[in-house]
């Protein structure tokens, strides 16, 4: 089964909009393991507009299932992903004023910076995954960074779906197929949801973990977030 790792970074965004602690951040992703998850994912971004570098911390304490940390590899990120030492750091190449994750890395021009950042978490024990677009020689230069992992960036993916264009899973199946045979775990993210991941998870079964974040907290403002976990849980069997 593949795994599911909420994204909890809306909450966050949520509580922050309004100041004090409502929703609790922490009460909410404990709650979203008790449902079920797999997995809790935050993105702390340098101007920490959503997840704050010290929620990332507190939920060091609690969460019992994977441990996701995403963000680009700056010297303070890459201080806290130490501090904190999380089951999973996800590298992603963010502009700092990047509303979203955007692209993939160009995992050939970036190799040697890629290597040295992944040798760190690595000599720590920190599993490692790179964002990377369904591309080919991306993925194959993404092996040759040391990387334990991939995380396929599903957007184009999501988009092609809506439109009824299934062929959008096309470059998904084979960028997998290259990461299997170069010995690569792979994840998958970005604009995944309830309508589209189910045909995602059929066509590319050896997905280890997905992220999921927007589309399942605005699925649950009608579901229920329990409801919405489980039928995630559901779909991806």
């Amino acid at each position: 089964m593949t795994k599911l790792s909420v994204n909890v970074n809306k909450i966050a965004t949520l509580r922050n909009s309004r100041g004090g602690n409502v929703p609790n951040l922490l009460r909410v992703a404990k709650d979203i393991e008790l449902f079920g998850a797999q997995g809790i994912t935050v993105h702390p971004r340098p101007d920490e507009r959503h997840i704050r570098y010290q929620d990332a911390r507190d939920l060091k304490k609690l969460v019992t299932t994977e441990y996701n940390i995403e963000g680009n590899p700056i010297e303070k990120f890459m201080d806290l992903v130490l501090e904190i030492q999380p089951t999973q750091v996800t590298l992603v190449p963010d502009a700092v004023d990047a509303i979203t994750s955007n692209a993939g890395w160009d995992t050939i021009a970036n190799r040697t910076f890629l290597r040295e950042v992944i040798s760190t978490f690595k000599q720590n024990d920190i599993r490692t995954s790179i964002f990377v677009d369904p591309d080919s020689k991306m993925v194959e230069g993404a092996a040759e960074t040391g990387t334990d992992r991939i995380e396929l960036y599903t957007e184009s993916y999501a988009k092609a779906f809506a439109q009824g264009n299934l062929k959008g899973i096309d470059p998904f199946i084979k960028a997998a197929q290259i990461a299997t045979q170069l010995g690569l775990g792979l994840n998958a993210g970005h604009d995944l949801s309830l309508e589209n991941i189910k045909y995602f998870k059929e066509n590319i079964p050896n997905v280890l973990e997905v992220s999921i974040g927007h589309a399942l907290i605005c699925e649950s403002l009608y579901f229920g977030l329990e409801n919405v976990i489980n039928m995630y849980l559901n779909k991806l069997k």
